[in-house]
């Protein structure tokens, strides 16, 4: 069943040009109340319609449907520690500034660590990438861009502030890889995918399933651009970025980088699954924790800084949070840079997801859309409580 105000502004949106496509969800202690998809999910190179099972690019929704779920199993059976030194596991950060990294300052972006780099601009003496729809390095390449994350300098102190960083979640990645001794799409599928009965969750879609899926960017311009504006040497911009529609592969570059593979990036879903693992960081619903874990989630673990962080997320408690001021100060959430977003209610157990592909068939600067994220929690909190 769809809101007819959220359609009607979502419909608006698109008309505005802020995204091709829109599906959302809204749900409520376990059950999916609303939910509607709107809008052309592929424009170029062929129209192809929006549904309920459209599958969307999450981007930045890897790092807490993935990265932090498989971090709450592994410090619910202790093979973690929050408090635990990095530098423990990787001997790389066992000196200097780094030896006081934890795995909490990974997870809650205050490692001092920079938000972003473009790990696959490493030296030109890397194998070059074969062509073809998923990028395919030499491993050679991938140690080399492994070291180049590890030697990454401090940009700040280590606990001074939250700094939203990707190296955090592509660190995590290589930790919870070590623990596993399996690459994490491996991982997450035995741990997450499958235990939850998911069909339409994964890193690297299948090639068949490429109509199933929204479109992106074409070309990782906004990288490129990026790149140049932060002045990183582009020797070779034909082997660094895409030129065509990014269809059914990851948009991010570093994850592109790393075979579609990472923590921080990568992980392909639809709506109703992303609903399916966000019921398990509500203590209710989970099946994948212990309820008790849960409160990992909602806990400010950055008080008094200038974001407040739980392990994986961001609190609603942030200064100008997406979550807007429709939803209680402990709500957590998370958004991609693709168009994404996952916003939790703990108390009423709501459940806000809005997927989007703001990237597909858009002109650069491409719109943000955080007044669209809560303008659409507002409306959706009017039409529960309507309901109720």
């Amino acid at each position: 069943m769809k809101s007819e105000d959220i359609s009607k502004f979502l419909d608006e949106r698109i008309e505005a040009k802020d995204f091709p496509s829109a599906v959302y969800l809204v749900a409520e202690k376990g059950e999916i109340v609303f939910q509607d998809a709107l809008g052309f999910a592929v424009v170029e190179p062929e129209k192809i319609e929006a549904n309920i099972d459209t599958i969307y690019d999450l981007a930045s929704l890897t790092k807490v449907l993935v990265a932090g779920l498989l971090c709450a199993k592994l410090i619910e059976r202790r093979e973690i520690k929050l408090e635990g030194a990095i530098g423990k596991y990787f001997p790389q950060f066992d000196r200097d500034e780094k030896r006081e990294i934890t795995i909490e300052n990974f997870l809650v972006h205050t490692s001092g660590l920079a938000a972003w780099k473009p790990f696959y601009l490493i030296d030109e003496q890397k194998p070059a990438r074969q062509q073809g729809r998923n990028a395919q390095l030499d491993n050679s390449a991938l140690a080399y861009a492994r070291a180049s994350v590890f030697a990454e300098p401090l940009e700040n102190s280590v606990n001074s502030k939250v700094v939203y960083s990707d190296p955090n979640f592509i660190i995590l990645t290589f930790l919870i890889e070590k623990i596993y001794d399996k690459r994490i799409d491996k991982i997450a599928r035995e741990e997450i995918i499958t235990p939850l009965g998911l069909e339409k969750t994964f890193f690297n879609p299948p090639k068949e399933l490429q109509k199933q899926i929204a479109a992106s960017e074409k070309g990782n311009e906004f990288e490129r651009q990026t790149c140049v504006e932060l002045g990183y040497e582009i020797r070779n911009p034909q082997s660094a970025f895409r030129n065509r529609i990014i269809w059914g592969e990851v948009h991010d570059g570093n994850a592109w980088f790393m075979k579609g593979v990472s923590g921080h990036a990568g992980l392909f879903s639809t709506a109703e699954e992303v609903f399916k693992i966000a019921q398990q960081f509500l203590p209710r619903t989970t099946t994948l924790l212990k309820p008790e874990t849960c409160e990992l989630f909602r806990t400010n673990f950055t008080k008094a800084k200038n974001e407040a962080r739980s392990i994986a997320f961001q609190l609603a408690a942030t200064p100008d949070s997406t979550a807007g001021n429709a939803l209680t100060k402990d709500s957590f959430g998370h958004t991609g840079f693709t168009g994404t977003s996952l916003w939790i209610e703990p108390e009423t157990e709501r459940i806000f997801i809005l997927l989007t592909n703001r990237t597909h068939t858009r002109k650069m600067p491409f719109a943000n859309i955080n007044s669209v994220r809560r303008r659409f929690h507002e409306l959706a909190v009017q039409a529960l409580n309507a309901k109720s």
